[in-house]
């Protein structure tokens, strides 16, 4: 496993994270996760990602759980707050002092943990002043509960606004985002990543294989593969929506011949070509059984010959201008 720092802070984090989006409390079983987990320590991962809204907090137990015993110094642990969590009242979801003091003392909890390595704002809240939100997370931050923040699926704009606030202020700035990002979605590469490059902030994208789409395994006129993202709960529109398109399926059987080419799996290809990007940090992957690490982890380390990114980035270049390509 190779690593790479936080952005520009000192901390050092692996190249690749996993994830537990829809796996750990929900999709699979919590002896099948905690052997997900166990892989990705096997692989030399140490960056684990979730969020408190996870199969509602039932995935941050999980993975404290699976992680019980590790060294905690040894570890990176982020998690994240926006969304409702628990019976859903009036104050159990946004971005407000209220919600993220009592989210970040539940999610310790649950983490089994004293602190998280990071701490981000999971979706931007248009109802709660910034300022309400960065004071808050610096105050998270000097009591020892978070080393590092940062913010999730925040557009550019807001984005920046966030760290000027935080420069006015004098308060702990966001030091990552994590946006979505992969060969079928670009759009973050126009003006979030500029940005990104030029703050140094870190940047951990989900989604680096689409969801599984980009593993080749779908096939439209079987329909979406039983136990997927494509068909498990919310998730299954939502995913169908961005991905379930005839020009999506047409790009993946050309990819599918240039990971042939290279004598590479898909995946391989995939994740790659996302961390060959010099804003990249570690994409975010998850499992549902430990076998499916095996194919990300080899991604590690594989440096993409010059004309075979110009060809994939060609190939996907109208996909920089987001979910409206058909």
């Amino acid at each position: 496993m190779n690593f790479r720092y936080l952005g520009n802070s000192g901390l050092k984090i692996s190249e690749i994270t996993y994830g537990n989006w829809l796996t750990h409390g929900s999709q699979v079983e919590n002896d099948v996760a905690t052997q997900c987990v166990r892989a990705a320590l096997d692989v030399g991962i140490s960056t684990f990602d979730t969020a408190d809204v996870y199969a509602n907090t039932k995935a941050e137990s999980v993975l404290g759980d699976a992680l019980k015993g590790e060294r905690r110094e040894s570890l990176e642990i982020f998690t994240k707050v926006y969304w409702p969590t628990g019976p859903g009242g009036k104050n159990d979801t946004g971005l407000s002092r209220k919600h993220i003091m009592e989210s970040i003392n539940g999610s310790l909890t649950r983490l089994q943990t004293d602190y998280v390595d990071l701490y981000q704002a999971h979706h931007p809240d248009a109802d709660t002043p910034i300022d309400e939100t960065l004071r808050a997370f610096d105050d998270v931050v000097r009591a020892g509960k978070a080393r590092y923040v940062g913010c999730s699926n925040y557009p550019a704009w807001q984005t920046a606004r966030a760290l000027g606030r935080s420069d006015v202020l004098g308060l702990a700035r966001f030091d990552t985002v994590q946006p979505r990002y992969n060969l079928l979605f670009r759009q973050i590469e126009r003006e979030l990543l500029p940005l990104c490059e030029a703050e140094g902030l870190a940047v951990i994208p989900y989604n680096p294989l689409a969801g599984g789409f980009l593993s080749g395994k779908h096939r439209r006129e079987g329909g979406p593969t039983a136990g997927t993202r494509f068909t498990l709960g919310t998730a299954a529109k939502r995913y169908q929506e961005r991905y379930w398109r005839e020009r999506e399926f047409e790009t993946v059987e050309e990819v599918r011949a240039l990971a042939a080419e290279a004598g590479m799996s898909m995946v391989q290809l995939a994740l790659a070509w996302v961390l060959a990007h010099p804003a990249m940090t570690s994409p975010i992957i998850g499992a549902s059984r430990p076998a499916q690490l095996d194919d990300a982890i080899a991604a590690v380390g594989k440096t993409l010959d010059s004309s075979l990114k110009t060809r994939l980035d060609e190939l996907t270049a109208d996909y920089r201008l987001g979910d409206d390509v058909r």
